[in-house]
């Protein structure tokens, strides 16, 4: 960028436009249906319908090959078997992400990393929901000793393959990868190796996540 000041302009700022009314008309075992009555700063005021999320975490595991640990899963909703990095809800509210992220490497994938840092936080649908993904990296990877986790439901049956960065890099650009954290996982590892800082300069894996506080 060529005005050092665009960088301090652009960049999301919390804020939080007055609710008038709010219900929900549906909770469900891990989200729920919100619907509010949102009072418009030129006075006037609009129904917003959003899905309520716990939040969630992602893991780009990735290897001393530069290969990204990804894993093949059926998705009802969409029809489709998606390749996917591990993942999954914060299953408790103030649930610590770094920890949850832990568990999600291993229950999933059956394994442990010893380096991890904060890749990028994304909202997926902002338009529709608050979901919140924190992504990490990790690295120093090694299969867990311990006994495997239980799997049901969609995860019976899951593929783990490795694929080559490069390669999920070109796979994403060429539409054939949708899966919204590990593309944007894929493309942000990318990225963070290209930079000037290269992987040093990702943040801890215990930095703030203001969309998800956790103590």
């Amino acid at each position: 960028m060529n005005d050092p000041g665009t960088r301090a302009r652009i960049v999301d700022t919390a804020e939080a436009w007055p609710v008038a009314e709010s219900e929900t008309p549906f909770k469900g075992r891990v989200w729920s249906m919100r619907s509010e009555v949102v009072e418009m700063p030129d006075g006037s005021s609009a129904r917003r319908d959003y899905l309520a999320h716990p939040g969630a975490v992602g893991i780009v595991a990735l290897d001393e090959q530069g290969r990204l640990l990804v894993l093949r899963q059926y998705r009802h909703p969409v029809r489709h078997k998606l390749w996917e990095i591990p993942a999954g809800l914060l299953d408790v509210p103030g649930e610590n992400p770094l920890h949850a992220a832990q568990r999600e490497l291993f229950e999933e994938a059956h394994y442990e990393a010893r380096v991890w840092n904060v890749l990028l936080d994304i909202y997926t649908t902002p338009g529709s929901s608050d979901e919140a993904i924190r992504v990490f990296l990790a690295r120093g990877l090694s299969e867990s000793r311990a006994e495997r986790f239980a799997v049901e439901h969609e995860e019976v049956g899951m593929e783990l393959a490795w694929l080559p960065l490069a390669e999920a890099v070109e796979l994403v650009l060429a539409g054939e990868l949708h899966n919204p954290i590990l593309t944007s996982g894929a493309l942000a590892l990318a990225a963070a190796q290209a930079s000037a800082e290269g992987l040093d300069g990702l943040r801890d894996a215990q930095a703030p996540w203001p969309a998800r506080p956790y103590s």
